[in-house]
């Protein structure tokens, strides 16, 4: 067998395998996104029952194997628990998750979505921020870590001062402070609308995003 492995990262998707395993893809620094079955871990009693779930952060001691990885043990920093427990916040959740896990492969840095995705879910929590400006936050910032926004954007003229100076704002704000202004409803408009054009180019239809969408407009009806 070989040596144990630790990586720091999260469980994007968490699925049942044979009687009592479960299968894992976690988001990984060190490895990128990896697919790790936790031998036992749907048991009552296992250690492992709540530290295979989506949107665990902490870390992982892995075996690296042909296929796939086992996991072990885990040592838990963060269960997200309130985004676990809350539909709306739940449906983002899963949504910026299988964004994460489109963006990432095996065996290539995983830091810097890892990162992205922890903040976002930290955004989720802070009840002043609006949802859908998360999101599109998000979408943007995830589109320049890969090299896919067009940066030109920011000098549009066609496009109001203050979405230019939102979206100049996220392509170079540090994570940290990335979800650190809001916008007025009209601006806010512009802002998604000028995103939504961007994710129409993406060649990956989001099962979760379809939810959101219509989660979104029985919100306003």
């Amino acid at each position: 067998m070989s040596e144990p492995l630790k990586v720091r990262g999260m469980v994007l998707r968490a699925a049942p395998s044979g009687e009592y395993d479960r299968r894992t893809v976690i988001l990984t620094k060190e490895r990128g996104r990896i697919t790790a079955f936790a031998r036992g871990a749907r048991k009552p009693k296992s250690p492992l029952i709540a530290s295979t779930a989506p949107f665990v952060f902490g870390t992982f001691t892995v075996y690296e194997g042909r296929d796939a990885y086992t996991l072990v043990q885990a040592e838990i920093e963060q269960y997200f628990m309130d985004i676990r427990e809350d539909f709306e916040k739940a449906c983002y959740g899963c949504y910026f998750m299988e964004v994460a896990e489109y963006y990432t492969r095996e065996n290539l840095d995983g830091g810097p979505m890892l990162n992205l995705l922890y903040v976002t879910l930290r955004a989720l929590q802070d009840a002043r921020l609006d949802y859908e400006l998360v999101r599109c936050i998000f979408e943007m910032k995830a589109m320049v870590q890969n090299g896919e926004y067009p940066y030109e954007t920011a000098e549009d003229s066609s496009l109001s001062e203050a979405v230019r100076c939102a979206i100049a704002y996220v392509l170079t704000a540090p994570l940290q402070k990335l979800y650190g202004f809001t916008l007025t409803p009209e601006a806010f408009r512009e802002f998604r609308r000028v995103q939504n054009h961007f994710n129409r180019y993406l060649d990956r239809n989001f099962k979760s995003l379809d939810i959101l969408k219509t989660m979104v407009e029985t919100k306003r009806e």
